[in-house]
């Protein structure tokens, strides 16, 4: 078990550094991920869009397995363009999927300098935003539920009756909060990893060195450990 994990250690530190930066270290998702793009992964390092979604595409590949629940992961330019657009904006990226088919949404939101997360459990009911600063995101909930209100509508012809939902913004007690400027990318990752398990949230700002080099494994395997 040691040299495995020593292999791995390696193989994470040479990500990091050997090569040039154009270098395609995975491919998946219609998405290629350059050692440029693993290299955020390093201590400090801001996590990019190319990661994010990239391991939201792992997060979803997973939950096809017996035993998970069913995930839809939105990228991290969807957001943006639905408050920007509303519904019509965005109404070609559920082509051929019905979102309501599934028990867990994830929507990664990337507001300027700081990542968060919104988490819809279909099962529940439910619309919780999670954010590692703790700030609070009640109107990005607000119009979360009406997009899904419309889409319901527009792909289903169902009416959702929002007084149904419970929209809550996660409070600091409930969740672990980040205690630098660069970690909230990887805080939105594990937040979604252990959601879309079940899973209480139980990890701690004290984890995320580790968290970093685990994923850059994940993704080059394209594979969850």
């Amino acid at each position: 078990l040691n040299r495995l994990f020593q292999a791995m250690e390696s193989e994470v530190s040479a990500a990091f550094r050997s090569g040039e930066p154009e270098d395609i270290l995975s491919r998946a998702f219609k998405l290629t991920v350059t050692r440029e793009d693993i290299c955020t992964l390093q201590p400090l390092g801001w996590l990019n869009d190319r990661i994010m979604n990239f391991y939201m595409g792992l997060l979803v590949e997973r939950s096809k397995k017996e035993g998970y629940p069913a995930v839809y992961a939105f990228n991290t330019f969807f957001y943006a363009k639905l408050s920007s657009t509303s519904h019509k904006g965005v109404k070609k990226w559920t082509k051929g999927v019905d979102i309501f088919e599934h028990d867990i949404i994830l929507v990664p939101i990337h507001l300027r300098t700081h990542w968060t997360l919104l988490v819809v459990d279909l099962r529940e009911k439910t619309i919780k935003y999670f954010d590692s600063l703790g700030q609070k995101g009640d109107h990005i909930c607000k119009t979360i539920l009406k997009y899904l209100e419309e889409e319901s509508r527009e792909r289903r012809n169902i009416e959702l009756t929002a007084s149904e939902w419970t929209l809550h913004s996660m409070g600091t007690q409930e969740i672990p909060q980040q205690n630098n400027g660069n970690d909230c990318g990887v805080f939105v990752c594990k937040f979604a990893d252990f959601i879309s398990r079940d899973k209480p949230i139980i990890f701690t700002p004290e984890h995320m060195p580790y968290f970093r080099r685990k994923m850059v494994w994940e993704i080059i395997h394209q594979q969850l450990l």
